[in-house]
């Protein structure tokens, strides 16, 4: 967006979350160092808004600030302290090497989110179709994601629209890597996020069989049995039952989608 016109669309977008909608709203800020960032806060922490995004994040600090600010917002408009979300996007070399402590930063963030586009341009790095040059960074922000405690992290924005079935691979090989989910860039690529990170009705339904099986082994203190010739012990119930959760999550948000719509 033209420096110009930032401003001028904070109340466009706040407004636009303040009508009926099928899903969450969350609004991208202006990174915490630009003369944007504090007057974003202001509107963007308003009742209606369910989180932010912040992008740049590269310190533990800049969590911690926009956490203490967002908390001041939050008393003052009457909404509960912690109840908006925070998303920090890390997409520098400087946010990646403070990866760890951001993770751990316990604040109200849940999850992160890797901007590769940024990252590659600051490291002066080729972003390939292949993207095997990506692999190590995916693979650190899943680990450190999974080390703090937070939900599996949401993978970088792919800006090809020309080429649908690159994002498609991307989103799989982020999917493979553990990340829940995609940033979309535009509206075109929401389908193909959505039924790449869902699970698929096969493995959900393996995943109850498996999940019920292994409760009721456990009620006669058995744990490790074979369902439908797989060797299931605790870490693979603990994975259906994972899915399981999931797949109940996503079915109760398309619920309430379809509620709103009507």
């Amino acid at each position: 967006m033209a420096s110009a016109e930032k401003s001028a669309t904070r109340s466009m977008v706040v407004n636009a979350l303040a009508q009926p909608r099928r899903c969450k709203g969350y609004i991208r800020i202006n990174a915490l160092g630009t003369e944007w960032c504090f007057r974003d806060l202001v509107a963007a922490v308003s009742k209606g808004v369910d989180g932010i995004v912040l992008p740049k994040a590269e310190r533990a600090s800049d969590l911690l600030t926009v956490d203490w600010m967002m908390r001041s917002l939050e008393r003052e408009q009457g909404i509960p302290e912690g109840s908006i979300d925070m998303i920090p996007l890390v997409e520098t070399a400087v946010g990646f090497t403070n990866l760890n402590a951001i993770a751990r930063t316990h604040t109200r963030a849940r999850r992160l989110a890797f901007g590769a586009g940024d990252f590659t341009l600051d490291l002066g790095m080729a972003w390939t179709e292949g993207e095997a040059e990506l692999l190590p960074y995916r693979t650190a922000f899943v680990v450190e994601s999974r080390a703090a405690g937070l939900e599996p992290p949401i993978d970088t924005a792919l800006g090809r629209l020309e080429r649908p079935a690159i994002f498609e691979e991307t989103a799989h090989r982020a999917m493979e890597l553990g990340f829940q989910g995609k940033l979309c860039i535009h509206p075109i690529q929401v389908k193909a996020a959505n039924q790449i990170f869902r699970p698929k009705e096969s493995d959900v339904l393996k995943a109850r069989r498996i999940s019920k099986a292994f409760a009721e082994a456990e009620e006669k203190g058995i744990a490790a049995l074979v369902v439908d010739g797989d060797f299931v012990d605790y870490p693979v119930a603990n994975r259906s039952r994972a899915i399981v959760a999931r797949a109940e999550l996503i079915a109760a948000a398309e619920s309430a989608a379809f509620q709103i719509k009507k």
